[in-house]
């Protein structure tokens, strides 16, 4: 189970990145991100969690939501949201999973609050992870890296490098030899890849419960200014293809 011995101070802003054990993978099929994703979600939370039971809770709101008797405000008629009753132990800021890592973005909220949400997010996946593929064993390594935010900037650089992370399935190995194809990897980012934050930060909306966005957003300088980070960096890296290219050539 993932564990830290760094303290954490409440209010700081983390990166936290979960790793599989031997470079495996976490995510082996639609289900397993959903999984992922509605984890990162669910053990946010200081008491405690029974999966299956919050899924049969959602799953029964749903249906009563579609269902003609669908509870609505008495003044406009609008169907309600299930009410969130987490005692949450971090502010989820953003996300990313990959298939063998997940990134967090997270500011601590509670005492002890992202060692004990990294544990139940490592250990709760974990046990899912195995009973689905009957395995024994560790899922994760026993520690999760973290890094903490200092500055505005080095916020903004995270929030780029954590949505940026997906662009290795399309473009291996950008991080050392750029981009070949820009307005691919914009694209893919914005209308593809969908196991991340980075959509409902552009105004496309994906997993916005799981994220607690206003603080980043308005650091970032809102949607377009999310979309325009993201661009110039990626046009910032296929400028390296075109220096390289040019090298050889010379």
């Amino acid at each position: 189970m993932p564990h830290q011995e760094q303290q954490f101070a409440n209010e700081e802003i983390y990166h936290l990145i979960l790793r599989a054990i031997d470079n495996n993978l976490l995510f082996k099929d639609i289900n397993d991100y959903y999984r992922g994703v509605f984890s990162i979600y669910e053990f946010n939370n200081v008491n405690s969690v029974n999966i299956r039971d919050r899924r049969e809770a959602r799953a029964s709101f749903k249906k009563l939501v579609q269902s003609t008797q669908a509870p609505r405000t008495p003044t406009s008629g609008q169907v309600l949201i299930e009410p969130d009753k987490r005692d949450k132990l971090v502010e989820v800021m953003s996300f990313c999973l990959m298939p063998n890592h997940i990134h967090l973005l997270a500011r601590q909220i509670k005492d002890g609050g992202i060692s004990r949400f990294m544990q139940k997010v490592g250990g709760g996946y974990a046990g899912y992870f195995n009973r689905k593929y009957q395995r024994k064993g560790h899922v994760f390594m026993d520690r999760f890296e973290s890094v903490q935010i200092e500055s505005d900037n080095q916020l903004k650089v995270i929030f780029v490098y954590i949505h940026a992370n997906p662009l290795s399935l399309i473009e291996p190995g950008w991080k050392e030899l750029g981009i070949k194809n820009p307005a691919k990897a914009i694209a893919f980012l914005e209308n593809e890849y969908k196991w991340f934050s980075y959509p409902d930060f552009i105004g496309r909306k994906n997993f916005p419960s799981v994220t607690s966005k206003d603080f980043l957003s308005e650091v970032m300088g809102g949607s377009e200014d999310c979309k325009d980070a993201i661009k110039n960096w990626i046009m910032h890296k296929s400028e390296m293809v075109k220096h390289k290219n040019i090298l050889l050539d010379y």
